[in-house]
């Protein structure tokens, strides 16, 4: 089979991605009962979907415990080295990230599985490391995690998987974090000399780990008007290594065929559903985490210039923290994305309510408007009819 260059490396602009469809609930802390249930079936159709239509990447998120309240959004969730491989059989040309937890797995184990679901996919492999924020969901398997010294670990983690990834004869590893013998790895993965690899983090100490590691960083841009200064204090970090690092978001997109009726279901959900014991928890273990380094100017969830929408509008709590909210027409998202890509953003994972509901609706009006605009190369009519299907 001849190999594709991986989307998450292509001519698109501006990028986009699936985000958090491996879990229940998505990205909404919302009771609602039209939130994504993460059925399996369904996940693969909504990749399918996805695939057919263009979308550049799949981002799952790793975890092991939900996060409380009534809802216990993202209790249920399918671990991503299997999902990857899984959904990668079932498709042709979409990226397909892993997420994997530095303290929980190692660099030897993470070699071998990337490159597994990389032979698997024919190229189409990428990794998203995290280094932790949540303790509780680190006690499940009795890891400590240091909030002070976790992105070092995670950069030794990093030297040693991309020293697997080389080939090359047996060698042993002795440093601060590891002390390992006989490290080898074969098969390598197709893509030379590694996958793209993905780092998410937004205080001072995550830029500089991703500046090191990572070809493109997902980080906290709220609303438009932040992200110029964002993308460029990423670029700063990465110009001390000799690097440059595509600056991403995550966008949490409700989008009908009014205005109003896009408004009133993000108030639904999002305000009047909102699950309040579950984003106290999440505002709870952020904090206990969130490292020395990051003033509460700097966070998101506390700095009030992020608590707004583009035109004044209110950010309703239904919502993970630091997340970017489109609300509207075809026409209202579509040309918000233009303006973030004017901005310096170099894309985008994005997350609905209920993603097969809604999917078909954002790739047949919005992707469109996005390709008229010179953001994305077009795509071939008969996906849009399937995705409508």
């Amino acid at each position: 089979m001849e190999r594709m260059p991986n989307p998450i490396l292509g001519p698109n602009k501006f990028k986009l991605g699936l985000f958090s469809a491996n879990c229940d609930g998505g990205a909404s802390l919302s009771t609602a009962p039209e939130r994504w249930a993460c059925e399996w079936d369904d996940v693969l159709k909504l990749s399918v979907m996805a695939d057919e239509a263009g979308i550049d990447f799949i981002l799952p998120v790793a975890k092991w415990r939900g996060l409380g309240g009534d809802a216990d959004s993202w209790g249920r969730s399918f671990e991503t080295l299997t999902h990857g491989a899984a959904i990668g059989v079932a498709t042709k040309r979409i990226g397909l990230f892993s997420t994997v937890h530095v303290p929980l797995v190692t660099p030897a184990f993470v070699a071998k599985a990337i490159a597994t679901i990389d032979h698997v996919t024919h190229g189409r492999a990428g990794l998203n490391i995290v280094c932790g924020w949540n303790q509780d969901e680190f006690s499940v398997h009795g890891v400590i995690i240091d909030p002070e010294r976790r992105y070092d670990q995670g950069l030794e983690w990093f030297k040693i998987f991309t020293k697997l990834l080389e080939g090359g004869p047996l060698f042993d590893w002795d440093g601060e974090f590891y002390k390992l013998r006989g490290l080898t790895t074969n098969p390598l993965t197709v893509q030379r000399p590694r996958p793209p690899i993905m780092s998410a983090g937004f205080s001072p100490k995550g830029r500089d780990f991703a500046s090191q590691t990572a070809d493109l960083l997902f980080t906290s841009v709220s609303n438009v008007q932040r992200a110029p200064a964002i993308v460029k204090s990423v670029n700063d970090f990465a110009a001390r290594y000799g690097r440059h690092i595509d600056v991403y978001t995550t966008c949490h997109i409700v989008c009908r065929s009014t205005r109003q009726e896009a408004e009133d279901f993000y108030y639904y959900y999002a305000e009047e559903m909102a699950d309040k014991k579950s984003i106290a928890y999440i505002v709870e273990q952020k904090m206990a985490t969130v490292g020395a380094d990051t003033t509460r100017t700097e966070r998101p969830d506390t700095n009030p210039e992020a608590n707004f929408r583009k035109g004044g509008g209110k950010i309703h709590p239904g919502v993970f923290p630091g997340y970017y909210i489109l609300v509207g027409t075809p026409d209202d998202v579509a040309e918000e994305m233009i303006e973030m890509s004017k901005a310096g953003l170099a894309g985008a994972s994005i997350c609905f309510v209920d993603f097969l509901q809604a999917m078909p609706y954002f790739i047949q009006e919005v992707l469109p408007r996005l390709e008229r605009a010179g953001l994305r190369e077009p795509e071939h009519p008969s996906a849009r009819r399937t995705a409508m299907a």
